[in-house]
């Protein structure tokens, strides 16, 4: 079985930043979305570091990340200012990345700053935009969210523990199950359990701005940029982030591969982790790091 190497780091504004490494080899960076964990990646992180050197953290904010003093730092142009001192402090000058969902957002905000740290690119169930107008085929959720944030400047205290109580129901988990995403058919229930465990102990102090810049995040001029190899898996299931989105990733991004998944919802890495995984060694074996540069 293969070793976990874990640690913290303290980033540009001293928030503890905890990471994972497992195996050796060519680095491959994971980055998942917003209130999810790394148990989205284990299938990945499992099959990988068989070959690869894998690489998983906690975004700011989330699990054994800190939470910043400063609330404003909650932001896309943070966390990507954490994986550049990240990869510094694991000697990493190079590495594949794979983003989940928000965390395509994330990658695309880091090429934009730090593009010298690509190797490859692959966006899982991605966007570049706002992907809330439309989420799950109605135009109800971005009022829901802005009603939700009215709700909790008025009464922070009472709308957390409303939440947590709501999360924490055994039956929520089918709930937050479809709206995560995942496919109930085939993702297994243990994980979508670690799911709402994990969601249930994010306060809404960290959900509201992360949404509120996820929103208001602009990509496409980022994703146009990109010049080394990109992979673009859509699941053709994907209530969430619908495969337009994905699509509009491929058209802005030259030269870029797009991977429908039959029946493949917004969480395809876990609805079907042996597929994904070839598809994914495949691409990362296309495309490896000139070790004489």
């Amino acid at each position: 079985m293969i070793q976990v190497q874990s640690g913290t780091f303290h980033s540009f504004d001293d928030v503890p930043i905890y990471y994972e490494i497992r195996g050796q080899g060519e680095p491959v960076i994971f980055v998942y979305g917003i209130a999810c964990l790394i148990n989205h990646w284990h299938y990945q992180l499992e099959y990988f570091s068989q070959n690869f050197q894998t690489v998983a953290f906690d975004i700011r904010g989330h699990h054994k990340s800190g939470i910043p003093e400063n609330l404003e730092n909650l932001t896309l142009d943070a966390i990507a200012k954490d994986i550049a001192p990240m990869m510094r402090e694991l000697g990493l000058k190079k590495a594949h990345f794979v983003g989940h969902s928000f965390g395509a957002q994330v990658i695309l905000k880091t090429f934009d700053l730090f593009p010298e740290l690509f190797q490859s690119i692959t966006f899982i169930n991605g966007f570049s935009k706002n992907p809330i107008k439309g989420m799950f085929g109605l135009d109800i959720v971005e009022p829901l969210f802005y009603y939700a944030k009215t709700l909790h400047e008025k009464s922070p205290a009472a709308l957390t523990e409303f939440w947590k109580i709501l999360v924490d129901n055994p039956l929520s988990k089918f709930g937050l199950g479809i709206v995560g995403g995942f496919n109930l058919k085939h993702t297994q229930l243990k994980d979508i359990e670690i799911y709402t465990r994990g969601v249930a102990h994010l306060p809404m102090k960290i959900l509201i701005p992360y949404f509120e810049d996820m929103m208001s995040y602009q990509g496409e001029s980022a994703a146009k940029k990109i010049d080394v190899p990109t992979l673009i898996v859509s699941g053709d299931k994907d209530m969430v982030t619908p495969q337009t989105f994905q699509t509009e990733l491929h058209q802005l991004i030259k030269g870029s591969e797009l991977f429908v998944v039959p029946y493949g919802s917004h969480c395809t890495q876990l609805d079907f982790p042996d597929y994904i995984n070839l598809r994914l060694e495949k691409f990362f074996l296309s495309h490896k790091i000139n070790t004489g540069t």
